[in-house]
């Protein structure tokens, strides 16, 4: 462990026995380096680098062991480096119960920051290295992880480690927080209840992935527990399954369930005035503004100096990412939030029967300690589509009042946004007919008797 970064933690957290396994991920230090956690020079009122290892430390005692046993919640986990051969395994905290919570990013909106970093630093990570296409050959570590990964309740498990668990904090706050890990030597598994909504589509081998997953979501299933069945490989033609890594399962998800309702609501007709949606939540505003034109969609976050993605700015980074009627063929720069974003949106618009075009904006300020995951998106667009909306009958009066709502000037916003940029300056065909209307009314004599 780095000098430096000893001297930022608190006594307690130096002296937990994991504090010698903690591996330093130095990408951004000299920050850090010169705060040292106390004069909070990133602007937040928590420090990122306190609050992983508070959490890494607290089970400290229960998880440096070989053996650990407890009720996974339950929870998989897929890497993504050396595809293809990746490393998997199951998340078990060492403890008993019901720790269902622990990963159901849907119930974490109500929770405090602590709380999250708490559950993903209680859960130990064991490792095995598979091949991707060991989804439809099996095995035994495979077939437990499929089964565990189709579970509705916590499973007891019991994990044996080739050494005790080691974690890893990371300085550059790009990452999300993860527990400790090691090799696995054995698993074992009981008391698994699988959802037999999800086992179904596993015996199915001629459904495709895409269909299995739009049908469990219509059914009930939570996405995250999707995502989850759909990193191990559980859907898709037999001949075809693959183990997928978490990163990615989560948002082909996101994608292929925001697709399939995108093309429902193409269907309806547009809303009929100019909505606002707003929704503040843990230091980050989102704003939602909808017209009344068919379907196209545009996110775009804000991030201000001191954020994770604006280290050294002088003004907030404006990024932003879009898509016409007939959608878009390449994954958007943004990254994972865009679909995360796009579910909420397409789900709202579905449950009114509508189409509309929507930009969807999101100001970070520094005083959000350190990225949670694209579910942090996916549920405040959902709660802010739950939000009574203004409505307007034009586009100026909308901007006007979200551009009392926001920090970035409304100017930014336009020079960053296409859909904006293309309603402000350009005209479109029904426009034209409706001012040549106008003006043929305007120009047509008179009647004598008016």
């Amino acid at each position: 462990m780095y000098g430096w970064f000893r001297d930022l933690l608190p006594a307690e957290v130096i002296e937990a026995p994991i504090s010698s396994g903690i591996t330093v991920k130095p990408r951004q230090a000299p920050l850090c380096t010169l705060c040292r956690g106390g004069k909070r020079l990133c602007g937040r009122s928590i420090c990122p680098i306190e609050l992983k290892a508070r959490a890494l430390v607290k089970n400290s005692e229960a998880v440096m062991k070989t053996e650990l046993s407890g009720s996974s919640p339950p929870a998989v986990f897929v890497g993504r480096y050396g595809y293809p051969k990746v490393s998997v395994g199951p998340m078990v905290p060492p403890l008993s119960g019901d720790t269902s919570v622990m990963d159901i990013p849907e119930a974490w909106l109500s929770e405090s920051i602590e709380s999250i970093v708490n559950y993903r630093y209680s859960l130990v990570r064991g490792t095995i290295r598979v091949e991707i296409d060991s989804a439809k050959k099996g095995g035994r570590m495979v077939d437990l992880l499929q089964e565990l990964s189709m579970g509705i309740s916590p499973a007891e498990a019991e994990v044996r480690f080739t050494r005790p668990p080691a974690g890893r904090i990371s300085i550059d706050d790009n990452s999300q927080p993860f527990g400790p890990s090691a090799p696995l030597e054995r698993f074992d598994l009981s008391s698994v209840k699988v959802d037999h909504r999800i086992e179904r589509a596993f015996y199915d081998g001629d459904l495709k992935a895409a269909d299995a997953a739009y049908s469990l979501y219509s059914s009930g299933v939570q996405v995250s527990k999707l995502q989850r069945a759909f990193s191990m490989g559980v859907f898709g033609i037999q001949k075809n399954r693959r183990i997928v890594p978490t990163r990615w399962s989560i948002t082909a998800v996101d994608s292929m369930l925001s697709q399939r309702i995108i093309d429902e609501v193409k269907n309806y007709e547009t809303i009929d005035k100019y909505c606002v949606y707003f929704w503040k939540h843990q230091h980050n505003t989102f704003a939602a503004l909808l017209f009344p034109r068919a379907w196209s969609f545009e996110w775009m976050e804000a991030w201000f100096p001191g954020t994770f993605w604006n280290q050294g700015g002088s003004a907030a980074a404006v990024i932003g990412d879009y898509e016409g009627f007939s959608g878009r063929k390449t994954y958007p720069e943004i990254g994972g939030c865009y679909f995360s974003c796009r579910l909420g949106v397409a789900e709202h618009l579905r449950s009114e029967r509508r189409q509309a075009t929507a930009l969807v904006v999101r100001e970070i300020m520094p005083e959000f300690p350190l990225p949670l995951g694209v579910w942090f998106v996916r549920e405040n667009i959902r709660t802010m589509f739950r939000q009574r909306p203004l409505e307007f009958e034009d586009l100026a009066a909308a901007l006007r009042h979200l551009s009392t709502r926001l920090r970035v000037p409304l100017r930014r916003w336009v020079s960053k946004s296409t859909i904006l940029r293309d309603a402000i300056f350009q005209r479109r065909i029904d426009e034209y007919f409706k001012l040549g209307e106008i003006q043929c009314q305007a120009t047509r004599p008179q009647s004598a008797g008016a």
